[in-house]
C-alpha cells in the first residue's frame, strides 16, 4: 500500500532504536524536507527520500 506524502503530514520512524517523529515541510521530486517534532522540536531541516515513506523497518509510518 502506497500512501501519498504531503506537506504538513506527520510521520514516525519505524526504526525502534530512534522512534523520531517528523513533519513534512517541503517536497521535491525525490525527497521530502522534514523537521523533527518529538521529543524535542528542532528547526534543523533534513532530507529523506520519498521511497522511505512506507511502513517497513527502515521506513516511516503516517501518524497524522
Amino acid at each position: 500500500m502506497t500512501q501519498s506524502v504531503r506537506v504538513g503530514q506527520v510521520w514516525e520512524d519505524c526504526d525502534k532504536r530512534f522512534r523520531r517523529t517528523v513533519k513534512i515541510v517541503t517536497l521535491t521530486q525525490t525527497h521530502a524536507v522534514v523537521v523533527r517534532v518529538t521529543p524535542t522540536p528542532r528547526t534543523t531541516r533534513t532530507k529523506i527520500r520519498l521511497d522511505r515513506f512506507r511502513p517497513t523497518s527502515t521506513g516511516y509510518r503516517l501518524v497524522g
